[in-house]
């Protein structure tokens, strides 16, 4: 890796910026790539956006970026991209600093940024040298997600059409599916998500698989499937279907017939049932019908002491004496009978004999 350090004007960088969506951002007279295939989309604040103005305003020192020299001659940023789109948003007016566009300015404080000099390291290397050296400088400012740098490893077309899906603000992915997903489009959360989804886990493996694809066509598809199956099975909304891990359940349960209807009803009453303390993990309960996804609501530990000492430290199904803390509180009728989280269905057992009841 060759790195050369070369002072690059605002003017200079501004020339030719062209924001031109999903086919690329360009700058420095056409002849820098600011969003090449592993760069992420801009994530920048206001706050963020106006210091880099304020920093250039003030003449104080930018933070150095790096930009990759390709084959042909021409650049693409290694590091700085937020920046670089801050201040070639500015000159070209797309938004105002301390309320005054570029425009407004006098001339003179026009020059002074134009004229500003930015410090640009250019490196020379292997693609693989440059990805490293992205990772390596990489320590500052918004750090990259894991999701993030998949995409830059195995960059090419799938990726690029995949982005197109989920990668956005306003991402189709987002107007199908923002009430049922947690994270942001932008940080590449939904992208992460769903390829975990369909891949059961093998993320790489898939975006390996699927590096050269024309498109990301499967993927998409199987977003909707998972989405629409969703609101067909639980067709009541609640906030609480935010996050649920619908995928997994889908590749699971997606062949099986459900009764809305009954389903609404179960979960209904779980919803008021005071000893479901996670609510969220409801809707997996009713088809896995795994108590651990409910966080059933424990006994206090003065409901334990009354029991312990109303069996004077007797476990009740083995009948021997144990200390307190070798004991464990259980349902004497099971949550899942109808038993309530009381003073009065509560019983002490040695860990033994509790775990072995509740199959632990």
């Amino acid at each position: 890796m060759n790195i050369e350090l070369k002072k690059i004007t605002v003017r200079e960088l501004a020339e030719g910026y062209q924001d031109n969506d999903e086919a690329g951002v360009v700058g420095y007279g056409g002849r820098l790539d600011i969003r090449p295939p592993y760069q992420r989309e801009f994530i920048y604040k206001d706050k963020q956006r106006d210091a880099v103005i304020e920093t250039v305003t003030k003449n104080f020192p930018l933070n150095v970026m790096y930009w990759a020299v390709r084959d042909d001659g021409n650049f693409e940023v290694i590091d700085g991209q937020q920046r670089t789109i801050s201040l070639c948003q500015y000159v070209h007016g797309d938004f105002a600093y301390m309320m005054r566009y570029f425009h407004n300015l006098q001339p003179d404080e026009q020059e002074q940024i134009l004229n500003y000099e930015l410090m640009v390291y250019l490196c020379s290397g292997t693609d693989s040298e440059k990805l490293n050296w992205f990772e390596t400088i990489n320590i500052a400012g918004e750090q990259l997600t894991d999701q993030e740098m998949r995409n830059a490893v195995y960059s090419g077309p799938w990726v690029s059409d995949a982005k197109r899906y989920f990668s956005k603000n306003a991402c189709p992915a987002y107007g199908l599916g923002s009430d049922y997903m947690s994270g942001s489009p932008i940080r590449q959360d939904y992208l992460e998500t769903v390829i975990d989804w369909i891949s059961k886990g093998n993320i790489k493996v898939y975006m390996a698989n699927h590096q050269l694809d024309p498109n990301a066509n499967e993927l998409w598809l199987y977003f909707q499937g998972v989405i629409n199956w969703v609101k067909a099975t639980f067709p009541k909304y609640r906030k609480e279907m935010k996050g649920v891990a619908w995928g997994e359940l889908y590749n699971q349960y997606k062949d099986q017939s459900f009764d809305h209807k009954k389903l609404e009803e179960e979960i209904k009453e779980l919803m008021m049932d005071d000893d479901v303390t996670k609510k969220k993990g409801i809707y997996t309960y009713v088809l896995t019908r795994k108590e651990k996804h409910l966080n059933i609501r424990s006994f206090t530990p003065n409901q334990k002491r009354q029991a312990y000492e109303a069996q004077d430290g007797i476990c009740a199904v083995c009948e021997e004496p144990f200390e307190i803390y070798q004991m464990e509180a259980d349902h004497i009728t099971p949550w899942h009978e109808g038993g309530k989280t009381s003073a009065d269905n509560c019983q002490m057992l040695c860990r033994e004999d509790n775990r072995r009841k509740s199959g632990k």
